[in-house]
């Protein structure tokens, strides 16, 4: 009997054990059902505690491994080498090469937590221009390299100049971080989030491409505040009809903004690039993260965080009749971190747009791309689920026919660009960080 119980007791403490080690280690599946299961039962508190103390060795061990990298990383420097390379099978067994190579941006501490104000100095970006590849960090630094460098053993990036420090240094602004980089027609957009005086901002600024200097001059100022940091600044800039771009804005956690046609916060906008007007194209939205416009059906595709789970993609119908509303901050699937649940579920119900697909629990969902040639298919990238997600849609944006998943173990995948002629997905992986290469095996 005694010995029952031994063994009971062993199996319970191994059981908690292991569960414990899943929940503080970095390498898990966020969206995997039973850690998710687990992650209900131990608080993240208590997780991190045990993390630090009971798990100190194996903890340090893994920390050793990532200042290793960064190490190697750092010494490097422009080089951008390769440093990993394999084949992923995605959740419907199809089987994908990827290729990594460093970037000279400081890494992301996952450690600090998603609303660090340091990490959102850590979030960057990339543009394919022709045959150049151009990469911004979260604290202004641009660089480039050509794209046939994919299929050789270092990107050799080559660092442009900017003034980006010098004009937020003279007009006495704090960055808090690039929120996107955006080319056309021989111009660099970039979104950048600020604090001076008034608060927190932000705005999108201009300059001529060239791959020696860029001089960037204000293009577009919100001229909207709020009062304290927070990651619901929105900042995606894409392209559009009529000589104008979109761009989309977060609500900053600014209470019924996003339903006030006064605010531009938590709204997506198109802005003409000769006269800097702009007018409004939907309203309702809390943190949107990716933008698309598919040119030859005239539509535009969102997606945008949700609170606690709930996070969204939407399609902005162009023939709606009035301005279309996506629901925050009175309609979501999500649920607030504290406090009651008021959010009404159904969007429709309540006269706003229903999202074609919603995620909870929460995906970290980013930018996502919309490729017609052969399949349509969506391709949404994703930070807390380190993941590819790929969603075949009927022609008409209204019904999901398929869906598939890459997942990347450990990473944090902020920005996806595709590229016709090589054939290949360019994605930001934040937390080395790198530039991740990824094509379809035959």
């Amino acid at each position: 009997m005694k010995k029952k119980i031994l063994f009971t007791l062993a199996g319970v403490f191994l059981i908690c054990f292991i569960s414990f080690w899943i929940i503080v280690s970095g390498g898990y599946d966020r969206q995997n059902k039973i850690i998710l299961f687990i992650k209900k039962i131990i608080p993240s508190h208590l997780a991190r505690k045990v993390r630090d103390t009971v798990f100190i060795i194996p903890n340090l061990k893994e920390r050793n491994q990532v200042l290793s990298l960064q190490v190697e990383k750092y010494e490097q420097g422009l080089q951008g080498k390769l440093f990993k390379e394999g084949i992923i099978k995605s959740n419907n067994k199809k089987n994908f090469s990827i290729k990594e190579f460093f970037l000279p941006f400081p890494r992301l501490d996952i450690r600090l937590g998603w609303a660090a104000t340091e990490n959102s100095k850590r979030a960057h970006y990339l543009e394919i221009i022709d045959n150049k590849v151009l990469v911004i960090s979260g604290l202004g630094q641009t660089i480039f390299f050509k794209k046939q460098n994919i299929n050789k053993k270092k990107l050799d990036q080559i660092e442009i100049k900017n003034n980006i420090n010098n004009f937020l240094k003279n007009n006495d602004y704090e960055l808090i971080g690039i929120r996107d980089l955006f080319v056309e027609d021989g111009y660099v957009y970039i979104s950048i989030q600020h604090k001076d005086a008034n608060g927190f901002t932000i705005n999108v600024y201009r300059a001529k491409l060239d791959f020696k200097e860029l001089d960037f001059k204000p293009f577009f100022i919100t001229n909207e505040y709020w009062p304290e940091y927070n990651v619901f600044s929105g900042g995606r800039i894409e392209t559009y009809k009529d000589n104008k771009i979109l761009f989309s804005i977060g609500y900053s956690h600014t209470k019924s903004a996003a339903q006030n046609k006064d605010s531009l916060l938590g709204k997506i906008i198109a802005i003409d690039k000769k006269t800097s007007d702009y007018e409004l194209i939907s309203i309702g939205h809390r943190n949107p993260q990716g933008l698309f416009f598919d040119r030859e059906s005239d539509t535009i595709i969102n997606t945008e965080h949700g609170p606690k789970g709930g996070d969204e993609i939407n399609i902005n119908p162009q023939n709606f009749d009035g301005t279309p509303n996506y629901g925050w901050d009175i309609a979501s699937y999500g649920t607030p971190y504290t406090g009651k649940d008021n959010f009404k579920k159904s969007h429709s119900k309540y006269g706003f747009i229903e999202p074609l697909k919603q995620y909870t629990p929460s995906i970290g969902i980013s930018e996502i791309l919309y490729l017609s040639k052969t399949k349509n298919n969506l391709y949404v990238s994703s930070l807390r689920a380190g993941s590819i997600y790929i969603i075949e849609i009927d022609s008409g944006f209204s019904k999901i026919i398929a869906e598939d998943r890459i997942f990347f173990t450990e990473e944090r995948i902020r920005d996806i660009e595709f590229d016709e002629e090589l054939g290949v997905f360019f994605l930001l992986f934040e937390t080395t960080p790198s530039i991740g290469i990824l094509y379809f095996e035959n």
